[in-house]
C-alpha cells in the first residue's frame, strides 16, 4: 500500500512514474521458455556445478546434475551446499516462469530439510510454485537421486519479484 498525496478519483490517470505490477503481460509459452533459459544461462554457479535444465512449464522447473567428486563432502555424498543451491535455483526459476517478463526474481527465504544422504550418480531437482502473489511466490523444491521416487531433500522457498531495479533484470 502506498499513500498517494494527490486525491484519487475513479478513472483518474495514475501519477507519472507509477505502475501496476500485478498486470499480467501476455506471453507465449515459447517466450517464457526463452526467457527462463536465457536467465539460467547467466548463472555461473549452476554452470560450475554442471546443472542442466531438463524441463520447464509455467510454475514448474526440473533440473539435473551428475555426481562430481569436486562437490562432495568428506563421506562422498553430494554436499548439502550444492543441494541447497540447486533447489534454490529450481524454486527461483519456477517462480520466474510465472512472473511478468519485466520482473526479476530473488530469494527472500528458504528452509531445507535433508532427509537422507545425497548418494547417487544422477540427481533430479524440481521446483514448483505453490502459490504466486503479486510480489511474493511460495515454492516447493524436491531433490531425488538415481530415479528414486522419494526425495532425499525438500525445500520451501519464498521468492520476491523485483521491478525496475537498476542492474537487476530477469
Amino acid at each position: 500500500y502506498r499513500k498517494v498525496s494527490t486525491p484519487r478519483h475513479p478513472g483518474a490517470a495514475r501519477p507519472a512514474g507509477r505502475r501496476c505490477h500485478n498486470r499480467r503481460v501476455a506471453e507465449t509459452t515459447e517466450e517464457m521458455l526463452a526467457r527462463v533459459r536465457a536467465s539460467f544461462d547467466r548463472q555461473g554457479m549452476m554452470s560450475t556445478l554442471g546443472v542442466e535444465v531438463t524441463a520447464v512449464e509455467p510454475g514448474k522447473v526440473e533440473m539435473s546434475l551428475r555426481h562430481d567428486d569436486r562437490f562432495t563432502q568428506q563421506h562422498g555424498f553430494l554436499h548439502a551446499g550444492a543441494v541447497a543451491s540447486v533447489l534454490d535455483t529450481a524454486c527461483g526459476f519456477a517462480a520466474f516462469s510465472v512472473m511478468p517478463p519485466d520482473a526479476a526474481v530473488l530469494t527472500a527465504s528458504y528452509t531445507i530439510n535433508l532427509l537422507a544422504p545425497a548418494a547417487g550418480e544422477r540427481f533430479t531437482i524440481t521446483g514448483e510454485v505453490v502459490r504466486a502473489g503479486r510480489t511474493l511466490v511460495v515454492c516447493r523444491g524436491e531433490a531425488f537421486a538415481d530415479g528414486d521416487k522419494r526425495p532425499f531433500a525438500v525445500m520451501q522457498a519464498t521468492m520476491t519479484a523485483l521491478f525496475g531495479r537498476t542492474g537487476i533484470s530477469g
